[in-house]
């Protein structure tokens, strides 16, 4: 009865997760590209600034479901390679090499890619209006 109930909400869940997300990573890139919410603004030709662009715009169309498959994947890949060049050096335990975020970025990325976004998604809209 209880996982009847609570099936019931998946969509909403998923879309909530979708949403909130974005929400949070955009501010990654936000820190990168533009030296606000405390971070520190990188210059162009460095690896550091191209995460930055992806977290930003990548982080805005993942809140308002724009393409969020593609986006999940790229930004998956992205986060999966921030944790081994940045946390995965400095030890193999992501608690010890401060890479939880980017590992759990990565798999709710990768559930993203697999599943879409939810039902509230900006593509999704469009697709209706071509029908």
């Amino acid at each position: 009865m209880f996982t009847q109930v609570l099936s019931k909400w998946n969509v909403v869940a998923l879309t909530l997760l979708r949403i909130v997300t974005g929400f949070l990573f955009w501010q990654h890139g936000a820190q990168k590209m533009f030296g606000v919410l405390g971070g520190r603004a990188v210059e162009f030709p460095q690896l550091v600034w191209f995460a930055g662009v992806l977290e930003f715009y990548g982080g805005i169309a993942i809140a308002l479901g724009l393409f969020t498959r593609p986006v999940a994947f790229v930004l998956a890949g992205e986060m999966a390679c921030a944790y081994f060049i940045s946390h995965f050096p400095r030890g193999f335990w992501p608690i010890q090499n401060q890479g939880e975020r980017a590992a759990l970025f990565c798999f709710i990325y990768l559930l993203l890619a697999t599943t879409g976004g939810g039902r509230l998604e900006l593509s999704s809209l469009f697709a209706k209006k071509r029908s």
